[in-house]
């Protein structure tokens, strides 16, 4: 004899449309009755995309006729009128009270020095006036912290919210602040996006020009539910120059397209080193993420050089926009924090 458990189990066979989430998970059925030998269920859509509910239906109504016993299957999906729905699964973003702006940093693969991209160019937001929060959602290889120098543990304010440490003038969130020296994280995608939603809404960011945000390599859990649980005003991809980037780069940029995040832009990172002897020596080649940005048609940020400075303020804790700002190094982050700011201007 089936349950309703059991039509819910089953049903989270069923992906929403785009995503590797379930139904059941997004809260789409509302009413599941058995009458003899068969199963009737109503879901309520978010959007009024007839193509996701007709996938929806299919999916659903083949799940549920493959279970034992059942001979007759109803699946009823209403969906509001056109132009009255958010879009999709994504209809329960929130906005995070004070945080006007939040500014995603990510990359197709590890390596590409995009917690170092996100850390310089924090500090290189608050040097030009913003206020700025920067959340490391990296959950299990957290960087931030070391990177930044922050090592104390955040505080608790009177309503029960976590207070960020600051440093450099940057208000800093890290499951890294939060666990032991060298204390891995093993949890599977659900306890992931708990905590990023907990990082999101039960932090006091309070009045934040600026939320960065430092995404994980790929397209996985922490991505999936930063995209859910708020509208990001942009993301930055970070590269480096040679193509086994590019190609999975490529991927991380129709992930945002398909969650309907606008991209700001491309930053080439380590696009040469400078020898002490003057010769330019192009490690990692050089230009790609340029000319990856013109054949996607949206901007280029700028280019970031291999420097020592860059390597020695992230192991310190001292970002070299802040060590050394006027150097060249520094002044490449700072160029980049310039375009950015104006995009969102």
């Amino acid at each position: 004899m089936l349950t309703p458990d059991d039509i819910k189990n089953a049903l989270k066979a069923v992906k929403y449309p785009g995503y590797s989430r379930d139904i059941v998970s997004f809260g789409l059925i509302k009413e599941i009755t058995i009458p003899p030998d068969g199963i009737s269920v109503v879901m309520q859509l978010t959007t009024s995309n007839p193509e996701a509910a007709h996938q929806i239906k299919a999916d659903s109504e083949r799940v549920l006729k493959a279970l034992p016993g059942v001979k007759h299957v109803n699946v009823e999906v209403n969906q509001p009128a056109a132009g009255q729905a958010a879009s999709g699964a994504l209809a329960n973003q929130n906005r995070i009270p004070g945080v006007k702006r939040i500014l995603a940093v990510a990359s197709g693969k590890g390596g590409v020095g995009k917690s170092t991209c996100s850390a310089n160019l924090a500090c290189a937001l608050n040097q030009l006036g913003a206020r700025v929060g920067l959340l490391d959602c990296d959950i299990y290889g957290p960087s931030i912290p070391l990177m930044m120098g922050v090592g104390e543990r955040p505080t608790v304010s009177d309503n029960e919210r976590l207070v960020p440490p600051v440093n450099h003038g940057v208000k800093v969130m890290s499951i890294g602040l939060l666990l032991e020296t060298d204390q891995p994280v093993i949890w599977r995608g659900p306890m992931i996006s708990k905590t990023i939603q907990q990082f999101l809404f039960a932090v006091e960011w309070g009045e934040t020009d600026f939320l960065l945000v430092d995404l994980p390599p790929g397209t996985g859990d922490a991505q999936l539910s930063l995209c859910q649980a708020v509208p990001l005003d942009g993301g930055i991809i970070v590269t480096t120059p040679q193509e086994a980037s590019l190609g999975v780069v490529r991927k991380g940029i129709a992930m945002f397209k398909k969650v309907n995040v606008p991209i700001l832009g491309i930053v080439e990172n380590m696009s040469y080193f400078t020898a002490p002897n003057g010769e330019r020596v192009e490690i990692f080649g050089h230009g790609g993420g340029q000319a990856e940005a013109a054949r996607q048609n949206i901007p280029f940020l700028g280019e970031v050089p291999i420097f020592t400075e860059i390597r020695e303020g992230g192991d310190r804790g001292v970002p070299v926009v802040v060590s050394a700002p006027g150097k060249p190094a520094g002044r490449a982050f700072t160029q980049i924090a310039e375009a950015l700011r104006k995009l969102v201007a």
